[in-house]
């Protein structure tokens, strides 16, 4: 998502944009997808077929997982990366691409290029622009506004789904290991089994649900997904004497951001 905005932000938007992940090819693959061949490098190329560069000539080439390129192709897109030229498979010629290059991984390149698992020389020829994507246990403030999100897009718009106040809690309390794809699963696994249109705890996955104990007052309440969250905080802050730095330790945020969320809420004593 974060490299489909750069694209469409950027002076290539006009042009395709092309996304691969490296982990889901073989390594006898993947060059062949990257460049592909001409007619008659082998027995049954039949005609010349483009690859990925190609098909992203002018636009952007997102390859994610490139930490799990295979090493003996690394050298290969060193190569493509330093002169902006290739070679399709059968052909003697070099060609030139104009691509913008965009790259993922979830693993410790540093780390890899270490362990001899990754290339040095490729390593640092990636490491221009640095994007750090945090996981979402990180950054807790953003799981009622995905939430939200969510479950405007899920469920029907002229009777939107409501969430009560446990529920919203257990959401943000949870790591979400498996990220905002995890979030969107679990809103959609309680949309089935939901009634009236309300979430409750019981519809959460047990992992969400196991290790929490919530007050019994809380139970039973049903608000907007706003006044959730704004009650939520009002709770914290009280049980923290006001104590902001304890409170947004607690909530899973930065205070700036919970500077923001009492100033937005009218929270202010």
């Amino acid at each position: 998502m974060v490299a489909r905005n750069i694209h469409a932000l950027s002076c290539r938007s006009q042009g395709p944009f092309v996304v691969k992940n490296c982990a889901s090819l073989q390594k006898d693959l993947l060059r062949s997808e990257l460049f592909r061949f001409v007619k008659g490098a082998f027995t049954g190329a039949t005609e010349t077929r483009k690859g990925l560069v190609s098909l992203a000539e002018g636009g952007t080439l997102f390859l994610d997982e490139i930490g799990d390129m295979p090493l003996e192709l690394q050298g290969t897109m060193l190569r493509l990366l330093e002169t902006k030229k290739f070679r399709r498979v059968g052909e003697q010629q070099e060609r030139g691409v104009d691509v913008r290059f965009l790259f993922a991984t979830h693993r410790d390149l540093e780390a890899e290029v270490q362990a001899g698992r990754f290339h040095e020389a490729l390593y640092h020829r990636l490491n221009v622009f640095r994007i750090h994507v945090p996981p979402l246990r990180e950054r807790r403030e953003d799981v009622p506004l995905l939430v939200e999100h969510f479950l405007g897009m899920l469920g029907p718009r002229d009777r939107p789904y409501r969430l009560a106040e446990e529920t919203l809690i257990h959401l943000t309390a949870y790591d979400w290991p498996g990220n905002v794809r995890e979030l969107r699963n679990v809103l959609e696994r309680c949309l089935i089994l939901s009634e009236n249109h309300v979430i409750l705890p019981q519809n959460l996955p047990q992992e969400l649900t196991g290790n929490l104990h919530l007050p019994s007052a809380m139970s039973g309440t049903c608000l907007p997904l706003h006044e959730v969250e704004r009650l939520h905080i009002q709770k914290a802050l009280d049980l923290f004497s006001g104590n902001r730095s304890e409170t947004a330790k607690a909530l899973g945020i930065s205070r700036k951001t919970l500077y923001r969320k009492i100033k937005a809420y009218g929270l202010e004593q």
